[in-house]
């Protein structure tokens, strides 16, 4: 049987969730929505870090992200900061997605999936 552990607890959610050597975080945005994509983005990754530390693994050990964002034209400010944050030998599975509306000012929202570490 697959021990299951959650953590950070929202109305909706649990931020992260073990399972089967896995930690999976929920969709993460910018606390700062009047940043552009590269503030926003920023914000996430630094977010991604202390969850992922918690969850007692980090970015080394992502094995897929998804991206939502609602102007695809700014991928290349999102791709940039990403590229700066993550050594290219550790890049994960990854999709990007145009989505209409992520809330008002969310630009940006990452989905991630890491091995423990």
């Amino acid at each position: 049987m697959t021990t299951i552990k959650r953590h950070r607890q929202s109305p909706i959610m649990h931020r992260m969730v073990e399972a089967g050597g896995l930690v999976f975080l929920g969709g993460t945005t910018a606390d700062d929505t009047s940043a552009d994509m590269k503030g926003q983005t920023e914000q996430i990754l630094a977010k991604l870090d202390q969850f992922l530390a918690e969850a007692g693994s980090s970015k080394r050990h992502l094995v897929s992200a998804t991206i939502f964002v609602t102007d695809l034209s700014q991928k290349p400010q999102m791709d940039a900061v990403w590229k700066a944050w993550i050594e290219p030998g550790d890049l994960p599975a990854r999709a990007t997605v145009g989505v209409a509306d992520l809330g008002k000012g969310t630009l940006i929202e990452i989905v991630v999936t890491a091995a423990k570490a």
